[in-house]
């Protein structure tokens, strides 16, 4: 079977060098090895077993975009979409580690404290610490203005109360970055973002890790914060109600990681299924040799290789500091959408053994929906570039 990597047959972008390609290959065989021949077991448990993520850090696959006096790999996002990219290709989408690197590091290291760095990344990249970003509520999803959460100072500490649910890694995660209200009444200016390492949060509880429609190897919780005391330099930032402006420059990167996991997971879709139609026979012959099979794989490599180039200049653009809030929009949008319409293409080709369960294509359908929810719905995407006309 021709890789997924190799599927459409482009000449390596710049930013890919010898170094990315190298951590590629490294990460494919760790994600082959150590985490696939599991992966039935951790979708049946709901979780990735947090050993893991240990040996995912000793392997130097945590935070390898941190600089390495942080105890990073001090590499770059091209670092992190190659992580990103071989669980794509592997098949473990439920591995929540692109999150923790790509995510919830980014936030510590642009407006941590040398303290809270040197505290907190270390931990990050060996492992001992899951990262977790709380955002959403019950009732407040793409519009982060709307959140209820509330962190009230208290003398030298802060006491936060509210509850939040849909939260990735969230019950691992010992290390959480929490969007919180500190002035109410100033709407998006009063949000500041702290952060709870909940093994020592006294009033911090974990919901049920909610029952999903697909990625069901990675845990996503419901969180309470009930009266939780976090000294005061748990807020990232020199001053308080700088946590909407700190999500918005963040949120870029945020949504060109969706788009890493769905070009990649289109890659995979599309190599396994061309390895199908070789094989499936129908009326006496492969059913790559119908012309509708062929021209169904024509389209779906064409708009594949079409996400792919534009993947590739948003990630150089990005890595030059040039990537704006609208076209990571249109990355996060255009590469979700157009993941879902190839992983069911690609079902459809398989016919009834594509909605076999232990069919990987089965699962790539499940694990596809959420990426055009998650990051901002793809309706708030649209309405953010057209902000743009």
């Amino acid at each position: 079977m021709t890789s997924p990597a190799e599927i459409l047959g482009l000449p390596a972008p710049a930013w890919r060098d010898e170094e990315v390609g190298m951590l590629y290959d490294m990460a494919h065989r760790f994600l082959s090895e150590e985490i696939a021949p599991r992966y039935d077991e951790f979708e049946k448990n709901e979780m990735v077993d947090r050993s893991c993520w240990e040996r995912a850090g000793a392997a130097g696959l945590l935070c390898a975009s941190m600089p390495e006096e942080y105890g990073g790999s001090g590499g770059s996002f091209a670092h992190e979409s190659a992580i990103i990219e071989a669980i794509a290709h592997v098949g473990v989408d439920g591995f929540g580690i692109g999150l923790h690197n790509a995510i919830v590091a980014p936030y510590i290291l642009h407006y941590g404290s040398q303290e809270q760095k040197r505290n907190w990344l270390p931990r990050m990249a060996s492992g001992e610490l899951i990262g977790a970003i709380a955002m959403t509520e019950p009732g407040a999803g793409s519009d982060l203005q709307g959140i209820r959460t509330r962190a009230q100072k208290d003398g030298n500490h802060y006491r936060i109360n509210g509850s939040k649910t849909f939260i990735t890694n969230g019950q691992h995660a010992n290390l959480i970055i929490v969007v919180a209200k500190t002035d109410p009444e100033k709407g998006a200016k009063g949000t500041s973002l702290l952060v709870v390492e909940t093994d020592v949060a006294q009033g911090f509880e974990r919901g049920r890790n909610l029952d999903k429609i697909g990625l069901k190897a990675n845990d996503t919780s419901e969180l309470f914060f009930n009266d939780v005391r976090v000294p005061a330099s748990a807020l990232l930032g020199s001053e308080e109600g700088q946590g909407f402006v700190q999500l918005m420059q963040q949120l870029p990167q945020e949504r060109l990681t969706i788009g890493t996991t769905g070009i990649g997971m289109a890659e995979r879709a599309l190599a396994l299924t061309i390895e199908y139609a070789r094989e499936r026979k129908a009326f006496g012959k492969a059913i790559i040799d119908f012309q509708n099979t062929q021209f169904k794989l024509a389209e779906m490599k064409t708009e594949a290789t079409i996400g792919r180039v534009f993947y590739n200049d948003c990630v150089a653009r990005h890595l030059n500091g040039g990537l704006d809030p609208t076209t990571a929009s249109m990355a996060k949008y255009w590469l979700s959408d157009m993941q879902g319409k190839v992983v069911d293409e690609c079902l459809q080709l398989f016919g009834g053994y594509g909605y076999m369960n232990e069919y990987p294509i089965a699962r790539m359908f499940r694990d596809a929906r959420v990426q055009r929810i998650y990051g901002g719905t793809n309706e708030i995407m649209k309405l953010l570039v057209a902000r743009s006309l």
